[in-house]
């Protein structure tokens, strides 16, 4: 491989401005002599969530000499919103610097393509690595150790403090709130108080605190109430026997509560994330779980809506086993049988009869799961959403409504659905019987979750910080149609055949794992499906060749990458069982066909100095 030349990092622009700073505006020339790592994010996406996740060691252990700046730049209209990111930034415990890019200004300048990408600067203002999707912790941490002994040679290393000023904090009972669940024995309400990372017991008028579980700092601790802790806890379930089941997100962890006592246990999950090539069945304790959002009692067992692997899963307290019941850890909108469907970070779950109400955020969708007619397995079905790109506020006949990114569902007692439409800030009705889509209320801030109680809805306004109880109405209030397509800009590409490549270099110091099998995958398809005649399904390499149709003159390639690497130790007494990561990640590429246009596609997955050519 040949080195690429050294290229100046641009300059970091966003007409919505800097968060975390005081109020201070920065530049590049501001934070010379810093290494800068730039985290390309957008709310919306679970992926950045967890490399929020994976930066917090690494901030703290370079704190001196690295400066983290979160690039947001939003995928839906909500995320445009200036007071949406603020809330965002605090909702998520984001403790460096934020630039407020609304319209993709700083993105394009850096040629990113895919949400979430990391471009490391170095101290003299170079280009010197960039990364797309989740897993590079530890390539980070190695290249950020490299670059503090070159640059501290050189002289050009400033230590110090960086720009991160923290906001004030606010007092309040709950601080976003993600799930609800109605207490049936005391009329009281069980509230998930995410970002203080604890569980909160409202009494019934939904506002006086009747006590807190967990001591609201992050972390995985069983115990009683004073003891307990949690890490941004969301969905809740109440199983046959009275306790709770409560999705433990960013512990990737299930645990139980006995509303009794306050003891918190945990009952499935690792406490580690789970990734490709991990058991995806087996001892419930024993297999790791990927960012549960919502759980639901439905069939005998507990079902799990993994928005981190784009998956449903299921928890049998009888057995003490979890597994897979639907997805293929694909992101997209694909029915049929449960083991093919696709899906896009769940994120809501309602059980009513014999179906299973799911919010499919990402594609801004209502779905179901139901048994097929056969008894044997399960069958994903869609009510109102398209796929990945299409979203809005828009009521009437299911097939032509549009939602925006919801985190709720919840089902009604005529049999109807309410759909908290988390980025539209309303609540909306699904009527299974008519097939109509109404809008129920509006000028919420945020709802993610809804409960009903005595013919009223109480509603999780989780920007609000608070819960709201509304008048179920015998009619639902319509409002003016909205609709919205992601637009990107679009790669201009030639008809016919055309090369996609995925670059891909294992870090410094580690090498492709391929001890069992290859070490890398590739899944390509298209939206719409026709734009791919050729090319199209999984294979082990990096590359492919695609034919396009020049008959669909634009439309999405949908491309996701993995690719695993080792440690590499050259003593004299290898370790049999080195460190192993993988690298994953999936991209949504905007494509347009013309006579002049590209007949190569190139990704990067990792590329670093002198490792691509």
């Amino acid at each position: 491989m040949t080195a690429r030349a050294r290229v100046r990092a641009p300059e970091l622009i966003g007409k919505g401005g800097w968060l975390n700073t005081g109020g201070k505006q920065h530049t590049l020339a501001d934070l010379r002599g810093s290494i800068v790592i730039l985290d390309f994010w957008t709310f919306c996406c679970v992926n950045c969530l967890h490399v929020l996740d994976e930066l917090r060691e690494l901030e703290e252990r370079h704190r001196d000499t690295v400066v983290i700046v979160g690039v947001h730049s939003p995928k839906f209209v909500h995320e445009a919103e200036h007071r949406a990111v603020v809330d965002a930034v605090e909702r998520y415990a984001v403790h460096h610097p934020v630039l407020d890019d609304p319209e993709l200004a700083t993105w394009k300048q850096y040629a990113v393509r895919a949400w979430p990408t990391l471009v490391v600067i170095d101290p003299e203002g170079y280009v010197v690595a960039q990364h797309a999707g989740e897993g590079h912790a530890h390539a980070l941490d190695k290249l950020v150790t490299r670059l503090e002994q070159e640059h501290t040679a050189k002289g050009t290393l400033r230590r110090g403090d960086g720009p991160y000023v923290p906001p004030e904090p606010v007092a309040t009972d709950l601080r976003f709130p993600g799930k609800v669940l109605l207490l049936p024995a005391s009329g009281h309400y069980l509230v998930a108080d995410s970002s203080r990372h604890a569980l909160v017991e409202l009494a019934a008028d939904g506002e006086s605190v009747v006590r807190r579980i967990g001591t609201g700092e992050r972390g995985l601790v069983d115990g009683d109430a004073a003891t307990a802790r949690f890490s941004e806890p969301q969905g809740l379930a109440l199983l046959p026997d009275g306790s709770v089941v409560v999705a433990d997100t960013v512990n990737h962890v299930l645990r139980r509560l006995d509303p009794q006592t306050g003891r918190v246990t945990t009952v499935a999950g690792t406490g580690t994330q789970w990734w490709q090539g991990s058991p995806t069945s087996g001892p419930a304790r024993e297999v790791a779980l990927s960012s549960p959002w919502d759980v639901a009692w439905f069939e005998d067992r507990v079902w799990i809506a993994m928005a981190g692997v784009h998956q449903l899963w299921t928890y049998d307290p009888a057995t003490d086993r979890v597994e897979v019941a639907a997805g293929t850890t694909n992101e997209g909108l694909v029915d049929g049988p449960a083991d093919e469907a696709w899906f896009a970070q769940p994120s809501g779950l309602s059980a009513a009869g014999g179906r299973l109400w799911i919010a499919d955020a990402e594609t801004s969708a209502l779905r179901w799961a139901e048994r097929a007619q056969d008894g044997a397995g399960h069958l994903i079905r869609t009510a109102v959403g398209t796929g990945l790109f299409d979203f809005g506020h828009r009521d009437g006949p299911a097939g032509q409504a549009l939602l925006q990114h919801p985190l709720g569902v919840t089902a009604l007692p005529d049999g109807s659905v309410a759909v908290s439409d988390t980025y539209n800030n309303a609540l909306r009705r699904y009527d299974p019987v008519t097939g109509e889509v109404s809008t129920l209320a509006t000028d919420l801030r945020e709802p993610s979750d809804a409960a009903v109680v005595d013919g009223d809805i109480v509603v999780v306004e989780s920007a609000r910080h608070r819960l709201t109880r509304l008048r179920l109405p015998e009619e639902a209030v319509r409002v003016e149609a909205v609709a919205h397509r992601t637009r990107r800009a679009a790669t201009d590409v030639g008809a016919g055949p055309f090369r996609l490549d995925v670059v891909f270099s294992a870090p410094p110091g580690q090498k492709l794992d391929d001890r069992y099998g290859p070490s890398t995958r590739l899944l390509v398809s298209a939206t719409p499906p026709e734009l791919l005649l050729e090319g199209g399904g999984k294979g082990s390499d990096l590359f492919r060749e695609l034919v396009l149709d020049p008959a669909v003159p634009e439309g999405v390639l949908h491309v996701s990458a993995m690719a695993a690497s080792c440690d590499v130790d050259d003593s004299d007494n290898p370790n049999p069982y080195p460190a192993c990561h993988v690298h994953q990640q999936d991209w949504g590429v905007p494509v347009r066909i013309t006579p002049d246009g590209d007949s190569r596609l190139a990704l990067v997955l990792a590329g670093m100095d002198g490792a691509a050519g």
